[in-house]
């Protein structure tokens, strides 16, 4: 077979693509040209209300605050006092199993009262060489009076530690906590003593 030079169609070639071309459909129908569309700017909608949820009064509200309070209560401040004496002893103190050696009693004293009787007390057990004495002051009540000025019942219950940690009575005293039930409880510290010398 003649090899033939590439070039234009042979005049049989051009009549039998124009058959084969009359028998194909085309796969789109044209479509008629549009006329140019005029643009409508679009009408301002307003935007729909917000859907309101059901909810409860008060539930996004914060939890109420704790009530101020400036210092612990005294028992537990004196509960987590660092122990400044023999750790069994202050165990077996804590405990109620020491009996203490001497008691005095200031319920139902005024501050004015209480104050030189403690003082009275304690350096005269100090000077006996008693180690573990017994100051009785009540409970109180946290409830305070009502007025331009609160005034907190139970003040010598928070008054006495601090009488017992300044001088005369703090370079004699070693330790002082909550009594055990048995010797009072909350209305009660055991004041243990240094040795004297």
């Amino acid at each position: 077979m003649r090899r033939r030079r590439p070039r234009g169609l042979t005049p049989e070639e051009s009549e039998l693509w124009d058959r084969i071309a009359g028998t194909i459909a085309p796969l789109r129908s044209p479509q008629p040209e549009r006329p140019a569309e005029t643009l409508i700017p679009p009408t301002p909608t307003k935007p729909a209300p917000p859907k309101i949820e059901a909810f409860r009064l008060g539930e996004a509200a914060h939890p109420p605050r704790p009530r101020h309070v400036l210092h612990p209560p005294i028992g537990e401040r004196l509960a987590h006092a660092p122990v400044q004496m023999d750790t069994k002893t202050h165990a077996r103190m804590t405990r109620g199993k020491l009996l203490p050696e001497a008691r005095i009693d200031l319920h139902g004293l005024t501050m004015a009262e209480a104050h030189p009787r403690l003082i009275r007390f304690i350096l005269g057990s100090h000077e006996a060489g008693k180690r573990l004495v017994l100051v009785i002051t009540g409970k109180g009540s946290s409830r305070a009076e009502r007025g331009a000025n609160p005034v907190f019942r139970g003040v010598l219950k928070h008054q006495v530690p601090q009488w017992l940690n300044l001088p005369p009575l703090g370079p004699i005293v070693l330790q002082v906590t909550e009594a055990h039930i048995r010797h009072g409880g909350a209305g009660a510290y055991y004041v243990y003593l240094r040795r004297a010398r």
